[in-house]
């Protein structure tokens, strides 16, 4: 297995695409401070989403004919690697170009991709998915919100949690039990469309440790959909999401949440010209395994460019680059603490404090490290 772990580049024609990431990035962060560029993943900003897809950077790898680049999964990580450097705002459009549509390109009717995919890439579509149930956590199979057929539709009772930009949301993509029970497990699963502005939809944020409210429940009080909410085949819906993870694991967004602060960091270091042989060798240790991880995560994409799905490759880059991801605060943390007498700045401090309060749940989003490791091993044989 990890012979398909192999050094690749990312090709030339897709590297073009950085300059113009670059500079929208730059500009969207221009007057934003240290610790609000770290809030990257669930900054929103609507008109930011929608000036990227005037650009032509959402939808890059969905096909032209409804809106999207036609190109393949590495113009999607050079962009992706560059917003997140910067620290930009991604929310309002992550979601939905990331998962739903190519959710709704794979699973959905052709009429479903062209009333959807074309306003994803134009940044003018938001998407949510709910997967996450008070009680059943990380393990999707348990879920209980019930979609049930009524006359030509059906209607939606149940509870979403921990569903990230619900509140700004115009529709969810909702994993929900169209037949069985929970104890059924994976079969009697499918995947429905939700307007989250249609009456019975309740949504509440939620605030975290840092008092951000990026997530939020979601409450369904026999919420009438219609026939073609359906994405697929009914009880399809286990094999879509398990797909769909695959996707969003790969990518290089699990190994630079902690970035801003790393950066923010080594300006420090080189402001008070501190230069010892134990910050040099914590530095050099960072960003060799930044570049290995990085390295890593370029492999998979050259799996997802040569048509493979490497499950189990996206599970260990999650793996490793969240507990990176994770090891920064507290080693800058550290370091900056031995050194009382050095002055640091409010802006590096609160961002330091924002990252090391949020940091735990970089292993919790889209799929616990359990959960992973359970995959992993199976890979592996050894379960």
């Amino acid at each position: 297995m990890f012979a398909s772990f192999t050094f690749a580049r990312i090709p030339a024609d897709y590297e073009d695409l950085r300059a113009t990431a670059r500079r929208l990035a730059k500009e969207a962060v221009a007057d934003r401070p240290m610790d609000v560029c770290a809030r990257s993943w669930s900054g929103y900003d609507a008109e930011f989403s929608r000036k990227l897809g005037a650009a032509g950077l959402l939808g890059l790898t969905l096909p032209k004919e409804y809106g999207g680049g036609g190109m393949g999964p590495f113009a999607r990580f050079v962009v992706v690697e560059e917003l997140l450097a910067a620290g930009a705002p991604v929310a309002a459009h992550w979601i939905a170009d990331r998962q739903s549509a190519p959710l709704i390109l794979n699973f959905g009717t052709e009429a479903q991709r062209h009333a959807y995919i074309p306003a994803i890439c134009r940044g003018e579509s938001l998407f949510a998915i709910g997967m996450s149930e008070p009680g059943s956590g990380s393990d999707l199979a348990s879920v209980r919100t019930r979609a049930e057929r009524r006359g030509d539709g059906w209607r939606l009772n149940g509870q979403k949690i921990w569903t990230s930009g619900a509140m700004h949301a115009d529709r969810m993509i909702a994993l929900v039990r169209t037949s069985g029970s929970a104890e059924d497990r994976h079969r009697g699963l499918s995947q429905v469309i939700v307007d989250l502005h249609a009456p019975g939809v309740t949504v509440r944020p939620i605030k975290d440790l840092a008092g951000d409210a990026h997530f939020a429940e979601v409450f369904f009080d026999d919420v009438a959909l219609p026939s073609d909410a359906l994405v697929g085949e009914e009880g399809q819906g286990w094999q879509q999401v398990t797909a769909e993870l695959a996707f969003e694991r790969s990518g290089p967004e699990r190994i630079y949440s902690s970035v801003v602060l790393l950066d923010g960091w080594l300006a420090h270091l080189r402001s008070t010209g501190r230069a010892d042989a134990a910050t040099t060798a914590l530095v050099g240790g960072m960003i060799a395994r930044l570049a290995t991880l990085r390295a890593m995560s370029i492999a998979c994409t050259a799996l997802l460019e040569a048509g493979e799905s490497p499950v189990v490759e996206a599970s260990i880059v999650k793996d490793l680059g969240t507990a990176f991801e994770q090891d920064l605060p507290l080693a800058i943390a550290d370091n900056l603490a031995s050194h009382r007498d050095e002055p640091v700045s409010d802006e590096l401090r609160r961002t330091l404090e924002y990252v090391t309060l949020v940091a735990p749940s970089f292993s919790l989003r889209g799929g616990a490290r359990e959960i992973l490791r359970g995959i992993i091993a199976r890979g592996l044989g050894l379960r």
